[in-house]
């Protein structure tokens, strides 16, 4: 039978109510656990300090993290974590030189771009998830969400202004392109974005067609003008030959839980 250690003395109303009034929460969560082991282990004044302010910026840090991720429109569960680097086309070396994030402080360009089903979502998004886990702002959007931005604010002419906002992002995710029929006002939000997050931000895209054959989905002339800037500073990788991820791991039972 596993005896529970006894809680610690609750902290004294004062000091519980000055943490609070200085909202210094994780501090105050720490606090008795942290004043008990001092006293226990006779720490020097310095260290119980230092444990103190370590707990307030990891919560504090943390806090940030989750507000990031909330506020980027990530889908959720598309991570490294669940990544297979050997299942897919992208070679090793090049994965592991994306995840480093240099590329974002570079403010360069990928480009996955491939069949259906081959990882390229999971990929630019884990590195979404990857990059706001290090401190960086991301925000997705597909085709459809940016000709709604484009569409709402066109109404009053702050289409400018709002494309500004939305590349102030350390790094934007434009999932799954050539999925579906491009509408004009996707195939200018496209444009835009591209054009205003030229040589300043970085963007991750994935496309089920290459940027060279974009003209199938948007006028030539803005086509022209949309693939020139996306490529100048482009890492473009293509996942041609590679089987679906999805249906493999549908064949192998992977997709969902075992009935019982």
């Amino acid at each position: 039978m596993t005896v529970k250690p006894p809680a610690p003395p609750p902290l004294p109303a004062e000091l519980e109510a000055l943490l609070r009034r200085l909202r210094l929460p994780y501090v105050r969560r720490a606090a008795a656990e942290v004043l008990a082991t001092a006293n226990s282990q006779r720490w020097e004044h310095s260290e119980v300090l230092r444990v103190l302010l370590c707990e307030e910026a990891a919560g504090r840090d943390q806090a940030t993290i989750t507000t990031r991720r909330r506020a980027s429109g990530l889908p959720a569960g598309k991570t490294f974590d669940a990544w297979e680097p050997a299942a897919s086309a992208i070679p090793k070396p090049t994965q592991q030189a994306l995840r480093t994030l240099e590329w974002i402080d570079r403010a360069e360009v990928l480009v996955v771009c491939g069949p259906s089903g081959t990882g390229k979502s999971h990929f630019v998004e884990a590195l979404g998830h990857l990059a706001i886990d290090n401190g960086k702002t991301v925000a997705w959007h597909t085709l459809e969400t940016l000709a709604e931005l484009l569409r709402r604010h066109r109404a009053d002419d702050t289409v400018t202004k709002a494309i500004g906002k939305l590349i102030r992002a350390d790094l934007l995710v434009i999932d799954d392109v050539g999925l579906l029929p491009v509408s004009p006002d996707a195939a200018e939000a496209l444009f835009r974005v591209i054009d205003a997050a030229y040589e300043k931000r970085s963007l991750a895209i994935s496309s089920n067609i290459h940027p060279s054959g974009f003209d199938e989905l948007m006028p030539k002339t803005l086509a022209t003008a949309t693939v020139d800037r996306l490529l100048h500073h482009a890492h473009v990788l293509i996942t041609d030959g590679t089987d679906s991820y999805r249906l493999a791991q549908a064949t192998a039972g992977k997709g969902v839980k075992p009935l019982t």
